[in-house]
């Protein structure tokens, strides 16, 4: 799958070039991108393996398939990929049964978007089952759809989970904005041709052309992420 070539940005009904707001779901929405760090370090100390620190920076918002790959080749754990992914998931479910602590201005910025009807998807390199599992405390109906990092052939940094979901809201790529936390999923967006909004939580995000870096979602309101989509007529 490969991102097209932008189209001219015209307005909308509204009078708005913004067509769909897209999130990512770990560190983005809800506080739990250190949930899995620190999961990785106990099922790991279990196998008889520490973590080096530096290694979360390489692990964060990436694909589980390749966090596990990196981490047992980085170890020499006697663990498959498949084997690993089932105990982290199993492990991070159980870690959020009770509540998802969201992120400082996520669910005022969640209801400003359901309260003027802007299309809005959950893209995140998490699994189904996970992503399932947190949209109960996100509120499933603020969503049109969400899309699993399972559930595509290539997920986060490749444009795939994005372009899809724009294609699935008929969206144009470039008249979508999203929020990202890491410089995995900033290229992920920036690849299919979207507009981001990256709140770093784990690891530092460069600026670049385009990019726009805020200190938190506090900083996001409807108006902001209408001004990033400048219309062209």
């Amino acid at each position: 799958m490969t991102s097209t070539v932008p189209a001219p940005v015209a307005r909308t009904a509204d009078g708005h070039a913004l067509q769909a707001v897209l999130l990512d779901m770990d560190g983005t929405l809800v506080d739990t991108e250190g949930f899995w760090w620190e999961i990785e370090v106990d099922v790991f100390a279990e196998l008889g393996h520490p973590l080096e620190e530096s290694w979360r920076d390489v692990v964060v918002g990436g694909p589980m398939t390749r966090s596990a790959a990196f981490l047992i080749e980085s170890t020499g754990a006697a663990v498959t990929i498949g084997e690993l992914s089932v105990l982290l998931n199993e492990r991070f479910e159980a870690r959020i049964a009770d509540q998802v602590p969201m992120m400082p201005g996520a669910e005022r910025l969640l209801a400003e978007l359901a309260r003027h009807n802007v299309p809005t998807a959950l893209v995140s390199a998490s699994h189904r089952r996970v992503i399932d599992r947190v949209l109960r405390s996100l509120g499933p109906e603020r969503f049109a759809l969400s899309v699993a990092g399972d559930e595509v052939a290539r997920t986060k940094p490749h444009p795939d989970p994005y372009l899809l979901a724009a294609r699935t809201l008929g969206a144009h790529p470039s008249r979508c904005a999203v929020i990202e936390d890491t410089a995995t999923g900033v290229a992920s967006a920036e690849a299919a041709g979207c507009r981001v909004v990256a709140v770093p939580s784990v690891g530092v995000i460069a600026p670049a052309p385009g990019r726009t870096i805020v200190r938190s979602l506090e900083d996001v309101d409807l108006p902001f992420l209408r001004s990033l989509i400048t219309p062209m007529n």
